[in-house]
């Protein structure tokens, strides 16, 4: 999983799979997810995002350590 926070923009993207997106459905107003050819969800696109979330308090849990790669 990877977060993706674009300041310009104040988009979130929540990057669950590498496999490419062939569907997106809006839930909520500013929030689309993305869906693969087999219906899995593959990712998750916030807008305006610092108004939805405190992205200042960001945290991680259960991060598999000895898998971590640091970018």
């Amino acid at each position: 999983m990877k977060l993706h926070y674009d300041p310009e923009t104040d988009s979130l993207y929540i990057d669950l799979s590498a496999r490419p997106g062939a569907d997106a459905r809006e839930i909520a107003a500013g929030v689309v997810v993305d869906f693969d050819a087999d219906g899995n969800v593959v990712g998750i696109d916030i807008q305006h995002a610092s108004e939805k979330l405190d992205l200042s308090t960001l945290e991680t849990d259960s991060v598999p350590v000895a898998r971590l790669k640091i970018a």
